[in-house]
């Protein structure tokens, strides 16, 4: 089985990515997507939104990555994907998933779910320009406000030449609320020749083997379920490989935020890692109960070192 790690804008970065790849169980990254419009990019946005650029593609520990676009214009987007792969992106993924207003108002995203004949020419032209030998992929979710078109999504996609496909079994309407329906999926990829990747409110290994029973896939992609329990990846690895794993504890959590590259970022000013540690455990919270005391006592902490010295109060080493 492979695991993704899902693209969530705004959180998953370079940071968390190396972050989350170091604790291990990860076999491909997605970056954030980058916004095309009508042009080419200039190498330095590639490079912001993915620094594993300079590293062969590759998070600190290994993982490749893929940089994932969103937007409209085929030509635009077939253009900027021949850009990132010849930049060293490990393929590259296509967004049509991304449920928010302002992507979707400036059509892309999710809203293209609406018109799966444009999803097709935009999958087809960027198929056509990237080389064979380089993967294409799409996000996608069952549809915009309902799942009446689903079936046409998915043929669209694998009659692009996609390579492979993850399906975030809901609808944009339906956002990231519970439950996902991954039994929707089977009957969409039936004698589809094509990768498929179940993606949706996977949070413990238990939500792992359902989701594979219910889609039929075995590959799977994690998001905020990996951001709440930051060695789930690894966990659900160790099941699959029937290996003896320990998970992380609490202080174990602590100490690798402490000693990520989050901590260290002259790029940023003071308050970057107070405030990424802040939305952090508002994910974590969900895993780990002390989560919720801890932003208690940051809370108004701004400064790097301050909020650093709280959270050494409790971390050991794993």
């Amino acid at each position: 089985m492979k695991l993704v790690l899902a693209p969530m804008e705004g959180v998953v970065d370079f940071k968390m990515r190396q972050l989350l790849t170091e604790i291990g169980g990860f076999d491909l990254c997605v970056t954030e997507f980058v916004r095309v419009i009508d042009a080419c990019l200039p190498d330095k946005v590639f490079h912001r939104y993915c620094p594993e650029l300079n590293n062969n593609g590759l998070t600190r520990s290994g993982t490749p990555v893929r940089i994932q676009l969103l937007g409209q214009v085929a030509h635009a987007l077939a253009e900027n994907a021949v850009k990132v792969i010849e930049l060293g992106s490990h393929g590259v993924d296509l967004n049509f998933g991304c449920p928010a207003k302002t992507v979707n108002k400036s059509k892309g995203g999710a809203v293209l779910l609406k018109d799966p004949e444009h999803m097709y020419a935009i999958i087809k032209a960027v198929r056509d320009a990237v080389p064979s030998e380089h993967q294409v992929s799409a996000k996608i979710r069952l549809g915009f406000d309902d799942d009446s078109n689903s079936q046409e999504i998915v043929d669209a996609v694998v009659s692009a030449g996609a390579n492979s496909i993850a399906i975030h079994a809901r609808t944009k309407r339906d956002g990231y609320n519970p439950p996902a329906y991954w039994e929707k999926i089977p009957p969409l990829i039936k004698d589809k020749n094509i990768a498929v990747v179940a993606n949706g409110e996977i949070w413990q290994i238990e939500d792992a083997l359902l989701c594979q029973q219910r889609s039929g896939c075995t590959d799977l992609m994690l998001g905020r379920g990996a951001l709440s329990h930051p060695d789930l990846a690894r966990k659900i690895k160790a099941h699959f490989n029937d290996e003896h794993y320990v998970g992380l504890k609490w202080e174990h959590i602590l100490y690798h935020l402490i000693h990520s590259a989050i901590h260290h970022d002259p790029a940023k000013d003071e308050k970057y890692f107070a405030s990424r540690t802040k939305q952090w455990l508002g994910y974590l919270k969900r895993q780990y109960f002390q989560a919720d005391t801890l932003f208690d006592e940051i809370r108004r902490l701004k400064v790097k070192e301050d909020v650093a010295d709280v959270l050494k109060k409790y971390a050991i080493a794993p």
